[in-house]
């Protein structure tokens, strides 16, 4: 199973990219060591920590049709001053 979907690439993510917090999707299924060992592996650095949070599904219309909007998990990597991610 893969442990990190994408990094998550938002205003809001890239803002807080900038204090070394990087966030990616994560299936629902997947906890804090998990996400802590695919982060070393794939970018070699060491996570100082890791927040988890929960995306819930939203309801929207499109052209008078019912929908729903995906939902799921997210984590927040945090990184030492010195280290970075580099998401392209």
């Amino acid at each position: 199973m893969k442990i990190i979907k994408k990094p998550r690439i938002t205003e809001k993510a890239s803002f807080v990219a900038e204090q070394n917090v990087y966030t990616f999707d994560v299936p629902v299924s997947a906890n804090k060591t998990e996400i802590k060992k695919a982060i070393s592996e794939l970018y070699k650095v060491k996570p100082v920590k890791v927040n988890i949070l929960s995306v819930p599904v939203k309801k929207l219309f499109v052209r008078g049709k019912e929908g729903r909007k995906g939902g799921g998990k997210k984590a927040l990597v945090y990184l030492k001053k010195e280290d970075k991610i580099e998401i392209i």
